[in-house]
């Protein structure tokens, strides 16, 4: 089992069960992006959460409680 950290990047978030449905519901545009479908394995959810004002602990707190 491992934790999700500012560091882990969208894809393997992605991996998770449940996972992108949290993405979604914390307003992460990266998912709609076509651009962000060639960066998915290099952004990190901390990084995406800097550039658009997300709140990154409560994305990190749901996400670490799903199945991995």
């Amino acid at each position: 089992m491992f934790k999700i950290t500012s560091k882990t990047t969208l894809a393997k978030i992605l991996e998770l069960k449940g996972g992108e449905d949290i993405l979604h519901k914390f307003g992460v545009p990266c998912m709609s992006c076509p651009m962000a479908q060639f960066e998915v394995g290099t952004l990190q959810i901390g990084q995406v959460c800097k550039m658009y004002g997300l709140p990154l602990k409560n994305i990190l707190d749901e996400l670490n409680k799903t199945e991995k």
